[in-house]
């Protein structure tokens, strides 16, 4: 057996308690294999229900070790997973779509639907776009929404495909609004209400994320010095029950700059002002070079700051699929009770 099965097989073990947990609560989304912390940097294998999705970062995989890994998940999951590799180990993360290494089957590549928290999701091997529909390490901040969401008012920022609105409406939220610039992204948004029509509809805000917040939160749209601003949605200000921070790592528009490294407070700031009284909002970071421990002191000074305490501070983790051996993990959530 080569060193990469053996490491698989580990991984694949240490996973048997966590799947039939998940597919006792109706999840058949996660990830099989997280090689950076497995023993294989660079090669990430993630289910996502008929569908098993390799991705490599670093190195390309050959035929013979990809097919291997293929056939040894189905074994050991006893189930004819549907194969898609996306090789991204060239420039800036793009998907080599020559498939010079394997071309996956028609079927593989058609609309399939997984499954989260008992909800249907959106499935695509390939699309416009690089990453998946569903940010599978999000799962239990998804899963805490549901759970907490009864009866709120709530606000998805970054919304990127609305699995977290779509997981308030599933908690008896009365509202959910999902904003996003993409429109392609708040079209599976929309794809994924339809997909679970016994809940009550959803919105959606097609905006960038500057002017939409700062107009929420009461605060003025400032314009680069000499340059006209491009036109914007208007929107009312007011505050939600429940707020969800999820922003990239980086992006850069007209009317700001997301930077996580170096400027969270310009993201966190109108988000706080959006939050209402005793409202909750819930922030993240997926930048592995911060920790937790000085985000956490800086997401609380800034809150301090501008009048809106904390009252109590929660750190969520992801599930144990993205295992973390300095127990730090790129993505970090905190729940902030205000």
């Amino acid at each position: 057996m080569s060193s990469l099965n053996q490491a698989l097989s580990v991984a694949l073990d240490n996973r048997q308690s966590l799947l039939v947990e998940l597919h006792a609560q109706g999840t058949d989304c996660y990830r099989l294999f997280h090689g950076s912390q497995e023993g294989a940097s660079g090669l990430t294998i993630d289910r996502y229900g008929p569908q098993l999705l390799v991705q490599t970062f670093h190195n390309t995989l050959d035929r013979d070790a990809l097919l291997a890994l293929h056939a040894a998940i189905n074994a050991h999951l006893g189930l004819a997973l549907m194969l898609v590799y996306n090789d991204r180990s060239h420039g800036n993360s793009r998907i080599d779509r020559t498939d010079a290494v394997y071309k996956a089957e028609d079927a593989a590549l058609e609309d399939l639907v997984g499954h989260e928290w008992g909800l249907n999701y959106r499935v695509r091997g390939r699309h416009a776009g690089q990453d998946p529909l569903l940010f599978l390490d999000l799962r239990n901040a998804r899963g805490w929404v549901k759970d907490h969401a009864k009866g709120k008012s709530v606000l998805n920022l970054f919304a990127y495909t609305c699995g977290v609105g779509l997981s308030a409406a599933a908690g008896g939220a009365r509202e959910v609004c999902n904003l996003d610039f993409a429109e392609g992204n708040l079209a599976v948004g929309r794809e994924n209400g339809k997909l679970n029509p016994h809940l009550p509809d959803m919105g959606f805000i097609q905006s960038d994320y500057f002017p939409a917040i700062r107009q929420l939160a009461g605060l003025p749209i400032a314009s680069r010095r000499g340059q006209k601003l491009p036109s914007y949605a208007r929107l009312e200000q007011r505050q939600f029950d429940l707020v969800l921070l999820d922003p990239p790592a980086w992006a850069k528009s007209a009317f700001g700059t997301v930077d996580l490294l170096r400027d969270y407070q310009s993201l966190l700031k109108p988000a706080l002002l959006t939050t209402a009284e005793n409202g909750v909002l819930i922030c993240c970071n997926n930048l592995a070079k911060v920790s937790m421990d000085d985000w956490r002191d800086q997401v609380l000074r800034c809150a301090n700051k501008i009048g809106r305490p904390v009252r109590d501070c929660q750190v969520l983790t992801p599930g144990v699929d993205f295992p973390s051996m300095d127990q730090q993990p790129p993505l970090k959530t905190l729940i902030l009770q205000l």
